[in-house]
């Protein structure tokens, strides 16, 4: 992990994450200069290296102020941007208000170097907006949290995601800002980038098994897909549910939502790193994407109390992992299943040596 490669100011935000395999390297850069974006990057070299020219970065033209070096050995590459925050308040009977939007790119954000923890692999990006005319964000924050894995596991904390080493995880923060509404709700933007070939799709998958994550039983996944083939190349993958607990429990939940995957070439995010990489491609050969993430239920009351919302998001390369039946949910749905079917084959083998019996008694006849 390195904080503003080749840059010995703390004004901006970049930081680049590499990790390095036996015959390959991958490559996330995370950034808030502009709207917040991590930029992922595949390559076939153990060597690959990011390159910044930063003069050209904080310029009114940044194209082509990033790429990887070599060049040809990019195999895949994507980025995915975090654009706005909406609030809207539910109350009845009015219905749905909205509030004035939550710009991204327009917040103002803290030196990421200041909670860079070389040895967890973790980093926080925290902002508030530039103006804030009412005040909401005067005793609370938006934060990115990002944690890099060396190794497969399991996040100890709730919703306990499964990761490998091929991928990192995103957690979203909101806390101590004051809501706008007495029901308010909270969505995130979030916009993906993809190359000429290939495109994002929303997958849902339902589980009887809530053994890591209480009473959560849909996990859902932002996959890249070449075209013409089922093959994935990247993710976003997350459960069902946030919390508004920094220590979360069940009973923390909070409702989360996906709304439909839709095309954003209208709007393209407002990020200088993705601008930097993908160039003059990013207005023409590539697709935008973007998904709306809504937290709270129907009356908001969890986060009004408490003030505090995360949200769990894992990013990767390949095919997200998938949850498996642990060992003692095996042995304890065979024993659930098994003790009964082993009393009806000991039933139905006990009347039939008892018939057997009672006919054994009668002598045959002449």
């Amino acid at each position: 992990m390195e904080y503003n490669p080749g840059w010995n100011g703390s004004s901006v935000n970049l930081l680049h994450v590499r990790a390095v395999g036996p015959g390959d390297s991958l490559h996330y850069v995370w950034s808030s200069i502009g709207a917040p974006a991590v930029l992922l990057v595949a390559t076939q070299s153990p060597s690959s290296a990011l390159r910044v020219n930063w003069t050209q970065l904080l310029s009114a033209s940044p194209a082509g102020a990033i790429w990887i070096d070599p060049p040809d050995s990019v195999v895949y590459s994507t980025a995915v941007v975090f654009t706005k925050l909406f609030e809207f308040s539910d109350a009845k009977p009015l219905g749905e208000l909205f509030y004035p939007t939550y710009d991204l790119s327009d917040f103002s954000w803290d030196s990421l170097n200041h909670t860079l923890n070389h040895t967890a692999l973790t980093a926080e990006l925290r902002g508030v907006p530039a103006t804030d005319p009412g005040g909401s964000f005067s005793n609370g924050s938006l934060a990115f949290r990002v944690t890099a894995y060396e190794a497969g596991g399991r996040d100890g904390r709730l919703p306990s995601l499964l990761h490998t080493a091929n991928s990192s995880q995103l957690e979203f923060i909101l806390a101590g800002v004051a809501p706008r509404g007495n029901s308010s709700r909270f969505v995130l933007e979030v916009a993906t980038v993809e190359e000429a070939g290939a495109e994002r799709r929303l997958r849902s998958q339902r589980s009887i098994d809530d053994e890591y994550t209480p009473t959560i039983f849909e996990v859902l996944s932002l996959v890249a897909e070449p075209q013409n083939s089922s093959s994935t190349l990247g993710f976003l993958q997350w459960k069902a549910t946030a919390y508004g607990s920094r220590s979360p429990r069940r009973e923390d939940g909070i409702q989360c939502r996906a709304q439909g995957l839709q095309a954003a070439n209208w709007s393209l995010p407002v990020s200088r790193i993705v601008q930097a990489y993908f160039g003059d491609t990013l207005g023409s050969t590539c697709t935008i994407s973007a998904l709306n993430v809504s937290f709270g239920g129907e009356e908001g009351e969890v986060y009004r109390e408490k003030r505090y919302l995360s949200w769990s998001v894992l990013l990767g390369f390949g095919e997200p992992p998938r949850d498996t039946f642990s060992t003692l949910v095996i042995s304890i749905t065979a024993v659930a299943l098994g003790t009964p079917l082993a009393m009806l084959l000991l039933g139905s083998c006990l009347v039939l040596l008892a018939q057997r019996r009672r006919y054994s008694e009668y002598e045959p006849i002449n």
